[in-house]
Formats: C-alpha cells, sequence, structure tokens
C-alpha cells in the first residue's frame, strides 16, 4: 500500500521525493549513523531513507532495504545506482512472517521502520522481528503518521497514537530513548536494545 495514495496530485508537493511530508535527510542526521554500521530498512518504498543511511554509513556498512513490493525496490535500486551505492541490498519479503528478513539474530546496528506500521495488521510482528536483528545497544527507530494531521496521509482508523506505538515496543522488551522530530505529520521514536 503507498502511504501517499490517499492524497490528490493536487495536494502533493514534492520538493523531497517522499511527497512533501517527510525530509529523510535531515530525520537521518537525528539518528547517529556511523561509519561501518549494518542498518536494516523496513518497509524501505522508494527507498529515500535507505539512500541517505548507505550514505551515512559508507562503503564499509551495509544498508538492507526491505519490501514486500517489487517495484519499490526496483526503485531502490535505480536510486543506488544513480547515487553510486554499492552497499545496498535489496530483499523482498513479507516482514509480518518471522525471520523473514532472513538477517542473523544481533546483527543490524539501527533498524528503521518508517511509514510501515500504518499499513500492516501485524504490528507487533513486525517490531518482534526489528527486536530480533538489533544488536545488543543497537536502535530501533519507528517513523510513523501522527493521528488528526488535517486530512493528509492514510486515514486515521489505520493510525495508532505514538503511546500505543510505544507500548507495543516496549512489550518486545526494547527501552524507550527519545522522541526525534520526524515533521508536522509524523512522529519519531528511538528505541534501544538492552
Amino acid at each position: 500500500m503507498n502511504p501517499f495514495a490517499y492524497l490528490a496530485s493536487s495536494q502533493i508537493q514534492e520538493p523531497i521525493g517522499t511527497g512533501g511530508f517527510l525530509d529523510p535527510e535531515s530525520i537521518v542526521n537525528l539518528f547517529g549513523v556511523r561509519e561501518g554500521m549494518n542498518i536494516a530498512d523496513f518497509g524501505c518504498g522508494a527507498g529515500y531513507f535507505t539512500v541517505s543511511l548507505a550514505e551515512k554509513t559508507g562503503p564499509t556498512g551495509k544498508v538492507y532495504a526491505f519490501d514486500i513490493q517489487e517495484n519499490a525496490l526496483d526503485n531502490v535500486r535505480a536510486k543506488a545506482s544513480a547515487h553510486y551505492l554499492n552497499n545496498i541490498e535489496t530483499v523482498r519479503t513479507n516482514l509480518e512472517v518471522a525471520g523473514s528478513s532472513g538477517l542473523p539474530d544481533d546483527s543490524q546496528s539501527i533498524v528503521l521502520l518508517a511509514n510501515i506500521l500504518f499499513q500492516s495488521s501485524k504490528k507487533q510482528e513486525i517490531i518482534r522481528e526489528a527486536r530480533r536483528i538489533a544488536v545488543k545497544n543497537g536502535e530501533v527507530i519507528i517513523i510513523d503518521w501522527k493521528n488528526g494531521t488535517g486530512g493528509f496521509g492514510p486515514p486515521n482508523d489505520l493510525r495508532k497514537d505514538s503511546e500505543e506505538i510505544k507500548k507495543m515496543t516496549e512489550r518486545e522488551g526494547l527501552t524507550f530513548e527519545r522522541t526525534i522530530n520526524a515533521g508536522q505529520f509524523h512522529f519519531g521514536l528511538i528505541f534501544k536494545k538492552p
């Protein structure tokens, strides 16, 4: 499901390629990405976060871009090529299934879930998979649509309040660290794996 499918084209202004609702470059700067990190981008979509993450982790790092839609992964591959990035691996999978990332336990410094949870009825399973692959002291970062943003984005019945997402994530044994500014229409939460 395309998170912007709910928007009339006249509402979209795309200065940065994500419908104008997120600024991936600015948001990624808040993550503390370092050279050589392994990072998983769950529900990568067209790869706007993926590319920024891959640039920051550099050639010694690796970004795994996961999506259920092959056309989204095609977009990621095209962007990686255009940016001369060889450290992105695309994987088509259903992240609602346990172990579906195919990555080893405790292998990723950061796991990003940006605009994926609102699309799924199996949010807990996706969060559980993110926790499984995060390294000890690694971060699980969740960015999703805020409730009540004036009709922009998906319908409110598909969204969860940030406090509800926080409780779901803490149930998986992750520790809430801090919020980040993900813009006017999204919340950002950073959790640590103890």
